[in-house]
């Protein structure tokens, strides 16, 4: 099997560049040839592998460059789509092989769309948010701070202020988002969901005739003892951007509510007002991951995923499990649905629910017996790369069948 990754980053600054360079390593391992197309310059070292061919289109991110020409590259990047042609031009049609995206809109942009229809191979994209149907990419109202309830696209959503930075940023976004419904047409496209939330919310919005299946995400934690969280002390954890939509400052109110010691892994805008809310709250800004690691084996209690919008994810809940933590998670997240009453508690992203889970997880013993069903939980069935890459290759290998049409597919 052949599968071209396509992705606008080749190194790990965000959960979706994280699964893309993850998942390309992992199929490589397994004997897969890779081709690994990124738009802009730095390369993780993972992708250094004999079976992984990297290849760089040598294109800016917009949020890099002026207003004007961000926008302009943003809806359509015709010198990006034009390198790309080049680069799987004599892989069309070749058996055996498909294309894999995982990322678009800081590079490529919907112009690469009927290129990668044009070189007749299998489609698959990953959805790590909702940009395909939505122009701020979460459907969620940043006017509101509110999960959307529109139509994308329709005239009250054409017409909604609901973008994190301005109107006319959420105009670019717009026209985004026609250019890359436009570019599709009628073909086939298979999409691949991380969790049910994900899929169930963004299938209604897609062409009828997609695909649509479910892996989980990559994680790649090797298995250790599980964590002591019952030692005193110990803090929750918020682990991820700090913005209106994680749920951030909800869960500082939460843990000042609560009189519980709180942790924020990470940075972003919200930071000001995370400490305005809960002056005892750490902010540590953004870590490497094996400082993340001894930051969870030493100091916490039990992770929380507020998330206000409805995540696909986040990958916090199956690391913190994978840990032997107990987990807080939103009831509007995609990885609620690997929490279970044993395990933590999923509540509304709301500051008195997630007082309360606060404050019962100050229960050592409590803290302790999810953590270890957690643990026991995630590693029956670890969503390992190996287990992961297993997973897409027999779904590639299904897309690829030669009387998969005959199947329906």
């Amino acid at each position: 099997m052949h599968a071209i990754i396509v992705a606008d980053f080749a190194e790990l600054t965000g959960g979706a560049q994280r699964v893309a360079v993850e998942s390309a390593r992992a199929l490589a391992e397994t004997g897969a040839r890779v081709t690994y197309i990124h738009a802009t310059e730095a390369v993780d070292s993972q992708l250094t592998h004999p079976a992984i061919e990297t290849i760089c289109l040598h294109q800016p991110d917009v949020w890099t460059l002026g207003a004007a020409r961000g926008a302009a590259a943003g809806i359509w990047n015709t010198a990006a789509a034009r390198k790309l042609c080049a680069v799987l031009a004599p892989f069309a049609g070749a058996p055996e092989t498909v294309i894999h995206l995982h990322q678009w809109t800081r590079a490529f942009s919907p112009a690469i769309f009927p290129v990668l229809m044009q070189a007749k191979l299998p489609l698959f994209i990953t959805a790590h948010d909702y940009f395909l149907a939505c122009p701020n990419g979460v459907l969620f109202r940043f006017d509101r701070t509110a999960p959307c309830e529109l139509q994308p696209m329709s005239l009250a959503c054409i017409s909604a202020n609901c973008d994190p930075k301005s109107y006319l940023h959420k105009a670019v976004r717009v026209l985004r988002t026609a250019a890359t419904r436009q570019s599709f047409g009628t073909n086939d496209v298979n999409m691949i969901h991380v969790s049910d939330r994900g899929r169930d919310t963004l299938t209604p919005l897609l062409p009828e005739n997609w695909h649509h299946d479910r892996i989980d995400n990559p994680i790649s934690i090797a298995k250790a003892p599980p964590i002591d969280a019952a030692m005193s002390g110990r803090s929750f954890a918020f682990i991820g951007r700090l913005t209106p939509e994680k749920g951030a400052l909800v869960a500082a109110r939460a843990a000042a509510a609560a009189s519980a010691p709180i942790l924020f892994v990470g940075d972003g805008p919200a930071a000001a007002d995370i400490k305005a809310a809960c002056p005892h709250a750490e902010i540590t800004g953004w870590l490497a991951p094996a400082a993340v690691e001894t930051l969870l084996r030493t100091r916490v209690r039990a992770v929380v995923a507020p998330s206000l919008w409805m995540e696909t994810g986040p990958m916090t809940v199956y690391e913190a499990q994978a840990f032997g933590l107990a987990t807080i998670a939103s009831d509007r997240c995609g990885a609620a649905e690997r929490v279970t009453a044993q395990t933590g508690f999923v509540v509304a992203p709301a500051t008195e629910a997630l007082a309360e889970a606060f404050i019962r997880l100050k229960d050592d013993n409590l803290a302790q017996d999810m953590g270890r069903a957690a643990y026991q939980t995630y590693w029956a069935d670890p969503p390992t790369p190996a287990a992961h890459a297993r997973r897409l290759l027999a779904l590639y290998a299904l897309r690829c069948a030669p009387d998969r049409k005959a199947q329906g597919y």
